[in-house]
């Protein structure tokens, strides 16, 4: 399927399994190299194919890119501009997308791993540096923790070995609290107006960054990396008994605190859907702020979840500015006096066909 899209407003409309997030998905997987919804890689390779393409031109202010991932049971394989890239790392970033779906309420009211994945999937594509670091802290967690289990059952002796683990562990952990407090803070102020703008200014939206690093040291790498250092001291007889790792920012949240108060824990629905929308929102000013331009916005039947003022605003908050994907089962209940002239598409069977204008 080759498509050209409007670089403004794209409505996908179509029945429910036809094929409109799966176009949504593949957008996302082109510019992150993973989706959304699943670790599992396979399950983005048709059934009975031995591998997945998705190849696009995206349109920037230095030019033209041209990206292209291939997906097999080999792992994957990255081009930019028909260079194959050496490391995902170096091609995630290049094309930047947020995707603002019903689960992502699970962003203000679900777990901490909800959070995390979200910060580290958004700042990745902002920061080389922090998605490199996010790697290298995930491979020395995940040896930490495997030498730990050695430790515990006594097939291992050497706690020398294990310091160099922490070592490791240590300098990539600072590496992302620095990161993600400094991120957090900008994101949050952005956050804060459009809350306000929502509320009309009746409540207050604020951020708070939950570490074990204590906050004094998350602004610089040296005294985070020592605080780490400090914690996994402490903590070493619990570690050995228990066979796992127990601190570092893997262990991190993010509270939505609304008038002084944990809105997951005790914010209404429609509180924590205007939060939900709140973050969304100014994480597509903050990649602006960070990378120089907008990045794409890519709404999964989200309009069906917001009532008409949240979906007003919603949408003229990224009218004119933002390109937009926007699937919907109909047209029916958008605010569509507020999209000016969208582009229009029908999906079905897997098939996309643009609904033709017609001209004076």
């Amino acid at each position: 399927m080759d498509t050209d899209f409007s670089p403004q407003i794209n409505v996908l409309i179509g029945s429910n399994a036809q094929g409109k997030t799966n176009l949504l998905e593949s957008v996302y997987v082109l510019a992150l190299a993973r989706s959304h919804r699943t670790n599992n890689d396979k399950e983005l390779i048709k059934f009975g194919s031995e591998f997945a393409k998705i190849q696009g031109q995206v349109v920037k202010a230095t030019g033209p890119q041209q990206l292209e991932l291939i997906i097999s049971t080999q792992g994957k394989k990255a081009r930019l501009n028909k260079i194959e890239q050496p490391r995902l790392s170096s091609y995630v970033g290049h094309f930047n997308v947020v995707l603002f779906a019903p689960e992502d309420l699970a962003i203000v009211k679900g777990s901490p791993a909800n959070r995390r994945r979200f910060i580290d999937m958004e700042f990745g594509q902002m920061s080389v540096k922090y998605l490199q670091e996010s790697s290298a802290y995930r491979t020395a967690l995940k040896q930490r923790n495997a030498y730990l289990k050695q430790l515990k059952s006594h097939q291992a002796k050497d706690l020398v070995f294990l310091e160099v683990l922490s070592e490791q562990l240590a300098t990539a952990g600072a590496e992302i609290v620095t990161r993600r407090q400094a991120l957090l803070q900008q994101m949050a102020t952005f956050a804060a107006q459009i809350h306000a703008d929502i509320t009309k200014n009746h409540e207050v939206l604020t951020f708070q960054y939950v570490s074990q690093v204590p906050e004094a040291a998350r602004g610089d790498i040296t005294q985070a990396k020592a605080a780490i250092l400090d914690l996994l001291a402490k903590h070493r007889e619990r570690e050995l008994m228990l066979g796992t790792t127990l601190v570092g920012p893997h262990r991190d949240d993010v509270a939505f605190i609304v008038n002084d108060k944990n809105v997951a824990s005790f914010g209404s629905q429609g509180q924590q859907r205007t939060t939900a929308l709140a973050v969304k929102l100014a994480e597509i000013d903050l990649m602006k702020a960070q990378t120089g331009e907008y990045p794409v916005l890519l709404l999964d039947d989200v309009l069906s979840e917001l009532d008409d003022e949240r979906q007003t605003h919603l949408l003229k908050a990224i009218q004119n500015k933002v390109q937009t994907f926007l699937t919907t089962t109909s047209l029916d209940g958008i605010a569509q006096e507020i999209i000016d002239t969208p582009a229009v598409f029908y999906v079905k069977d897997g098939q996309l066909m643009k609904e033709e204008t017609s001209g004076d």
